[in-house]
């Protein structure tokens, strides 16, 4: 523990906890306080002035990052036929309709995205207390349940992320990897925080955006000024 403290208090030195930086200070600060021995992953945090348990204020979308996410996401699409075959050529992973639901029933989620196309949402829907508390639930508002499964499969492919505020107003997001540049960086961030902008509910009241913080996988949070980052 007294190693682990030691890490943690270093990786702080010369970041001001009280202090809110510009976007660009916050970036150069997270790529020099990442010191594990992978390439972690950039993350961002927002406040909103949201209250998700309101339906008129649930903020939910996905955004297709520029520069990508660095991650190599694993995708599963429930379809039959032809589009199970379209599937398949796009690069997913994992294609199937009742087999595929039994591997997940039995423990097995060994992908990071699921689609399905329209037809296949009431086999699917058994699996609600499964997907659902990971974020996997296919859902037609993020373009996860489509017909055009080429295309749903390549976004997920290419970098497009999907955010959804929690309990709290928060959402949370990966937006890229420690060895991005500094410009890549800023292009995935400003890409997700204009599309958290215009997904602004109808009932939400006062400040919208109201904290914004990055950090690397194992690095200290930078608090950020959230104009520099809109």
């Amino acid at each position: 523990m007294a190693k682990i403290a030691k890490k943690v208090a270093v990786a702080r030195e010369g970041i001001d906890r009280n202090k809110l930086y510009s976007l660009d200070e916050a970036i150069k600060m997270v790529k020099s306080k990442a010191s594990a021995k992978f390439d972690e992953s950039v993350e961002i945090a927002m406040n909103l002035g949201v209250d998700p348990r309101h339906a008129d204020q649930m903020v939910r979308g996905v955004v297709s990052l520029p520069n990508g996410t660095g991650k190599t996401v694993r995708v599963a699409v429930f379809a039959r036929g032809a589009k199970a075959d379209e599937a398949k050529a796009a690069g997913a992973d994992i294609v199937g309709a009742e087999d595929l639901l039994e591997t997940i029933q039995g423990g097995k989620l060994d992908f990071d995205r699921c689609i399905a196309t329209p037809d296949m949402m009431p086999l699917v829907g058994r699996l609600g207390k499964i997907l659902g508390p990971r974020n996997l639930m296919p859902n037609p508002k993020v373009g996860t349940v489509t017909m055009d499964v080429k295309g749903a499969v390549g976004a997920a492919k290419g970098g497009a992320v999907e955010y959804r505020v929690e309990k709290a107003g928060i959402i949370h997001a990966g937006i890229g990897k420690v060895s991005f540049s500094e410009e890549a960086l800023l292009q995935n961030i400003k890409a997700f925080t204009d599309a958290v902008v215009k997904s602004k509910p109808a009932g939400a009241k006062g400040t919208y955006v109201k904290k914004v913080a990055v950090s690397s996988t194992m690095g200290p949070g930078v608090h950020v000024e959230p104009s520099t980052a809109l």
